[in-house]
């Protein structure tokens, strides 16, 4: 494809997602295929000669856009936000047009610098002080994961064994939260701290957030075994409740073990662009590694996930390795991202950032998320005025928690029913929850925050939801 072609074929796909876009709210929200139906409507084997683009945009169409959850339709309400504004994409097409081999700063220059500098911007934005260094990770769970090697390397001299790796002949431990995301102690068992050496600890039975209490007493039995405790993961933001572990007191106790402290604020870190919502994080400045998404809440668009250290050199001796072919005469002058997490190489992600914080700005972002949280605590409101309604969390952001208990039903039949009815919301195609386990029981999670939900998109939602209960036959349980 020359230049030429490749310019009157854009045109018509950038036509194609504009129309796309807009028409998004007529839609079914879920996903409307059975599993193998895209691929038995596809070719079993490559094409030999070029097809018309035309035919591919009418198969995108046909096949594609069906066999996708449409995340920026104002009524989903599942999972997190995952926006993907179109400001952001021009940053990610133009990434994919400039086409930089960014493996070390001398292969892109702009691509190292730039992302320095929206880095920068964030953790100014988020009021972080200077000591904070930023790189762009794909996702949260790699982010973690650099996190956790760099937190064992720390720890002390360490080898690998069948029992998970130890320092000065102590087995490393890590603690989190049971609410944390699965991607902490898949973090933790890459990183070859072993499942034993995985501690869950207690949360509070109302907010959900880590007990520092029960984390202490965790340590020192820890201690007394003759384990190392390594690492603390705080997750700010849970994934079930969007629970707010206590960051300023954990990083008190992991202290007196100098154990590092690594805040998960995947999809909440977002919040931290409020000045008025910053109180959540108190204690950030005492940790040594966060992780927050700005492809979840913020709007940038998959993938582009934040991992900020406040000791770069730590990390850079954990991750760097530097073959003869890469080197540069500017080595001692310049960042090295490569040695800053697991790949070589890395795409462009930073001119989605720029090309988002540029088209947008930081007011009209922080005014979409205050928006956000204003119809989180509307909802939160109104369906705790409903008689046989609960609200099951604290309501900190933007998630929403929530069951309908009927009068007359067990644990099981409680569980059936609110199945069946998250079910058939996002089987009607109208609106998308999730639903999950909280202390053992099912309840749906409302998570506002897509980027064209308004209040009567929320308003819309909490008749849905009286709608479908309401059609629902519920049977009392037999005494």
């Amino acid at each position: 494809m020359t230049p030429e072609e490749f310019r009157a074929s854009a045109h018509q796909l950038i036509d194609w997602v504009a129309d796309h876009r807009a028409r998004i709210p007529e839609l079914p929200v879920g996903a409307t295929v059975a599993p193998g139906q895209i691929r038995s409507a596809l070719p079993t084997t490559a094409p030999e000669s070029p097809e018309p683009l035309a035919d591919v945009i009418a198969d995108l169409e046909r096949i594609i856009v069906p066999g996708v959850t449409q995340t920026q339709h104002p009524a989903f309400y599942g999972w997190f936000p995952s926006n993907a504004s179109l400001a952001s994409l021009l940053g990610d097409i133009a990434s994919g047009g400039v086409a930089a081999l960014g493996i070390t700063w001398a292969s892109a220059p702009a691509l190292t610098e730039v992302e320095q500098v929206v880095t920068d911007w964030l953790r100014e934005l988020c009021g972080l002080d200077a000591a904070w260094r930023g790189a762009i990770q794909d996702t949260a769970s790699t982010a973690t994961l650099v996190a956790m090697l760099a937190a064992r390397e720390r720890a002390g001299e360490h080898s690998q064994e069948s029992g998970g790796l130890q320092s000065v002949g102590r087995p490393l431990v890590a603690y989190t939260s049971p609410h944390a995301h699965s991607s902490v102690p898949k973090a933790v068992l890459l990183a070859g701290f072993g499942r034993d050496n995985l501690r869950f600890v207690d949360v509070d039975p109302v907010t959900y957030a880590m007990r520092p209490d029960a984390l202490a007493a965790a340590m020192a039995e820890d201690v007394a075994a003759g384990k190392r405790p390594a690492v603390v993961v705080a997750a700010v933001g849970t994934t079930g409740t969007c629970a707010m572990d206590p960051v300023a007191a954990i990083v008190e106790v992991a202290r007196t073990h100098d154990a590092w402290v690594h805040v998960d604020a995947a999809m909440a870190g977002s919040a931290m662009l409020l000045p008025e919502m910053r109180h959540l994080f108190d204690g950030v400045e005492g940790a040594d590694s966060l992780a927050w998404n700005p492809h979840k809440w913020l709007g940038t668009i998959l993938d582009c996930s934040l991992l900020y250290v406040r000791d770069v050199d730590h990390l850079i001796r954990c991750m760097s390795t530097t073959p003869s072919y890469l080197r540069s005469a500017v080595d001692d002058e310049v960042v090295q991202y490569k040695d800053w997490g697991i790949p070589l190489g890395r795409r462009f992600r930073a001119l989605k950032l720029w090309f988002h914080l540029r088209l947008e700005g930081a007011e009209a972002i922080r005014a979409r998320l205050r928006r956000d949280l204003d119809n989180a605590r509307w909802l939160a409101e109104a369906i705790a005025a409903e008689t046989d309604w609960r609200v099951l969390a604290p309501v900190d952001l933007q998630t929403v928690c929530v069951r309908h208990e009927p009068p007359g039903l067990d644990r099981e039949a409680l569980d059936r029913h609110t199945l069946a009815w998250a079910d058939a919301v996002n089987a009607g195609g109208r609106a998308f929850v999730s639903p999950s386990v909280l202390d053992e029981r099912w309840m749906v999670r409302i998570s506002i925050g897509a980027e064209a939900t308004e209040r009567a998109d929320v308003e819309a939602l909490w008749a849905l939801l009286r709608e479908h209960v309401a059609a629902s036959r519920v049977v009392p349980t037999a005494p």
